[in-house]
């Protein structure tokens, strides 16, 4: 594994809702601190996601339920609440790895059959110059004091996921390589 450097923090306070650039973020069992700790409830009680409601997309949540859920309501149009997740959303992981390069990729249209390139919603943004993630399923991590473990692909095939091994701190700049 080639040493990479991580460009670009994200958390995605409220699930489907627009990211949040952070400089550094703690790192623990469940991700990123704040990462997907709520979500966007109508008033029959169903979860929003993204599919369903792409307009949460163009709101940037702030991580406070009463801001965000007027937020959410003013660019939907209807009234909506947000609570917090008890686990982490069906088929997510702690933390998603994507690379500059996987971007650039994806913008010159190499992808592979079946996959989209649309907004990966990654958690880490890696420059890695030398490497490419996709080869790194299996693999141990270390990304600023944390330790991940990458398990697999995404379904919308951008970057990867991992699980948290050993929790810690990582920063804007931070060193991304092996343990």
């Amino acid at each position: 594994m080639s040493p990479g450097t991580v460009v670009g923090i994200s958390v995605y306070p409220v699930r489907g809702c627009a990211g949040t650039a952070l400089p550094r973020a703690d790192v623990g069992p469940a991700g990123l601190a704040g990462d997907r700790a709520s979500a966007v409830v109508d008033a029959d009680g169903r979860v929003l996601r993204g599919k369903d409601a792409p307009a949460l997309a163009g709101v940037a949540a702030t991580g406070h339920p009463d801001a965000d859920a007027a937020a959410v309501a003013a660019a939907l149009g209807r009234p909506v609440r947000i609570e917090p997740l008890a686990s982490r959303p069906e088929g997510g992981a702690a933390v998603h790895l994507v690379s500059r390069q996987a971007l650039d990729r994806a913008a010159a249209g190499i992808v592979p059959a079946g996959c989209g390139a649309e907004d990966p919603r990654a958690n880490l943004l890696l420059d890695l110059p030398d490497d490419d993630e996709r080869t790194w399923v299996g693999r141990r991590l270390r990304v600023g004091s944390a330790v991940l473990e990458v398990t697999r692909l995404p379904r919308h095939c951008l970057g990867v996921y991992a699980e948290v091994s050993q929790a810690g701190t990582v920063a804007v700049g931070d060193s991304v390589g092996s343990p």
